[in-house]
Parts: C-alpha cells; sequence; structure tokens
C-alpha cells in the first residue's frame, strides 16, 4: 500500500470517528436537556407514594412481627424503605411504613383504618390548585428539615396527607432502611 492510499484510509478513519463523536455528543446533549426539562418541572402534582400509615393493637409488636417474618428494617416510626428516583437514579428517596396505635387522633377527622401519604412536588401550587377545587384543607403547612407537610381529606372521607420531601436530609441522618 502506497503512502497516498495510508493517507486516504487514515483520513476516512478519522472522519468516521469525528462525526460519530459528533452525533454522540448530540444524543447526549438531547438526553441532558431532557433531564433538565424533567428536574425544572414544577408541576403541583403528586409523584409517588410517601408513606403508609395504619392502625394497629400493639404498634411494637406489629414492627417486631414485620422485622422478623418479613424482614424489614425497623425504626421508632415503623420502617423506611429506601428508592431511586427515576428521573435522577443518584438520588435516594424514601417511603415510610408506620403502623399507629388504634384510636390515635393523627388519622381524625377521618374513622379509617389507614392514611396515605403522597410525595408531591410545588406544594403550594398543588394547594392552590386543591382549594379552588373546593378540596377541603385540614391545617396549614407544617416545615421540617426533611420536607413540608399538610393535610386534607379525599371526596370519601379519607385523610391525607401531602408530603414536599427534602430527602437528602434523610439520607444525611443515615437510617436503617429496608431495601
Amino acid at each position: 500500500m502506497n503512502t497516498k492510499s495510508r493517507f486516504l484510509i487514515l483520513t476516512a478513519i478519522i472522519l468516521f470517528f469525528s462525526v460519530s463523536a459528533d452525533a454522540f455528543a448530540l444524543t447526549g446533549e438531547s438526553a441532558a436537556n431532557d433531564t433538565i426539562i424533567i428536574q425544572r418541572d414544577t408541576t403541583p402534582k403528586v409523584t409517588g407514594i410517601g408513606g403508609i400509615f395504619f392502625f394497629s393493637d400493639n404498634p411494637k409488636e406489629a414492627k417486631k412481627w414485620y422485622s422478623e417474618n418479613l424482614g424489614l428494617e425497623v425504626n421508632e416510626w415503623g420502617s423506611s424503605f429506601e428508592f431511586r428516583n427515576a428521573n435522577r437514579p443518584e438520588e435516594i428517596n424514601y417511603l415510610q411504613w408506620s403502623p399507629f396505635r388504634k384510636g390515635n387522633k393523627y388519622f381524625a377527622p377521618s374513622t379509617k383504618e389507614f392514611m396515605i401519604n403522597y410525595r408531591v412536588q410545588n406544594l403550594e401550587g398543588l394547594l392552590r390548585k386543591l382549594k379552588s377545587a373546593g378540596v377541603t384543607i385540614l391545617d396549614s403547612v407544617d416545615v421540617y428539615d426533611y420536607g413540608k407537610f399538610v393535610h386534607i381529606m379525599d371526596a370519601e372521607g379519607n385523610k391525607i396527607e401531602l408530603w414536599e420531601p427534602v430527602d437528602s436530609v434523610l439520607t444525611k441522618i443515615g437510617l436503617k432502611t429496608t431495601k
């Protein structure tokens, strides 16, 4: 093979990899932009389940039973389930499972045996939307290091807890979690 042929082959290889790299960079840029769009989404809405709370005759024994028989890692509140954020996989999120002593007033005014906590984004925007729809807001927003909370009632008399989480605070605490 002469020098001219080698030069043409080398040039073709360089061009191929340059075009491929540009295409990859554009694809990566597009994917990054899609991620940015997802991360900037501030639509007031539920994004997942934040907790499952239920009445128990003996919460301490219930936690022990679930730990021994189902492998839940329990703490003073119940069990914190760890999962990854689908839009930001590097981010750890949490769901709290908690038995409450039967008759605890935390579920009031609901008379149901359970309460669900929903993870939300833009809690203030969601509250404006709910108020304009005539939804009963039970209390004002409570703010803690690990998020904001408020309670509402659904159409069937279920008390619902809305939580705009700050998961990074829970991660820093280092609770044992159920995975």
